[in-house]
């Protein structure tokens, strides 16, 4: 069998084989990578110009084996793939770079499959969630992944108020015209001390990482342009955080005294050393209470 036969093993053995693409460098595409996508019957992809691109770097012919796959048809195409899988055809699915389902589409195609009692099977790859997170510096040995914060409104203000008392190391993911503003909205939740570390342009050449805390990661960005995703590891809420009944007593006290529920955020959130955006909360809701 020459480098570019299929494998005879794997010919009329249907599977949805999810392949990790790299996030930046092409060396990472490994050899298993590499012979998942020249030995599948279909490749569906996220983008079919960037896969195409990506088959031709690595010498791989992509003929007629293209399907378009993406967030917004993913459901309605999962339906075709699941017929072709059944037929016995092996369907390789890549997104535009690092590993399907993780931010990214695919995890409908593996819901579908299973529903269906199909094979799949996964080739590891880069993804930016892990790589973030050991170059972070931040402890490992627990974490969260939030994906992308909702851009507005009251599903933000939740889960941005849900990271501001979490303990666990957290990994967020955020574009570069946004980046500016989720640092600050996370000053604004978990305080301007909280460790982060910002990093974009994974395992490109111009490979960046910055290191210290919200509030200096903030004013660097709000200062300065910046290019290329983004990944946001957060440091956890440091043990022997303020509970809520100390912050609602404090908040209290300085809202029977005469202040405006934010003079009394801004209060408490220096006396007690809480995210301002915290104490506001509280201050709402016994101002409405």
């Amino acid at each position: 069998m020459t480098a570019s036969d299929p494998d005879p093993d794997l010919v009329g053995r249907g599977a949805l084989v999810l392949v990790g693409t790299p996030i930046g460098n092409l060396g990472d595409l490994g050899p298993r990578a590499r012979d998942a996508l020249r030995d599948a019957d279909v490749i569906a992809c996220e983008d079919t110009r960037r896969t195409r691109a990506l088959l031709s770097a690595i010498d791989v012919p992509a003929g007629n084996r293209l399907r378009s796959v993406h967030a917004h048809n993913e459901t309605e195409r999962a339906v075709h793939i699941v017929d072709e899988i059944a037929d016995g055809k092996r369907v390789a699915y890549v997104t535009d770079a690092g590993m399907p389902g993780i931010s990214d589409p695919g995890a409908e195609l593996v819901r579908a499959c299973l529903r269906a009692d199909l094979c799949v099977e996964v080739v590891p790859g880069p993804t930016a969630l892990t790589v973030a997170l050991v170059l972070s510096g931040l402890p490992t040995e627990r974490f969260v992944f939030d994906g992308f914060l909702p851009r507005k409104g009251a599903d933000r203000r939740t889960r941005l108020a849900a990271l501001g008392s979490e303990p666990r190391t957290a990994v967020l993911y955020e574009s570069p015209r946004r980046v500016a503003a989720t640092l600050a909205d996370l000053v604004e939740a978990c305080g301007p001390e909280r460790p982060v570390a910002v990093v974009r342009e994974l395992t490109k050449l111009f490979e960046e990482a910055y290191r210290g805390t919200l509030a200096e990661a903030a004013t660097l960005a709000a200062h300065h342009p910046a290019r290329g995703e983004h990944v946001i590891v957060l440091g956890g809420a440091p043990a022997g955080s303020v509970s809520d009944d100390t912050v609602v007593d404090a908040v209290r006290d300085a809202l029977e005294s005469g202040a405006s529920a934010r003079d009394a955020a801004t209060a408490v959130a220096a006396e007690l050393g809480v995210a301002r955006r915290r104490a506001y909360e509280v201050a709402l809701t016994l101002r409405n209470s």
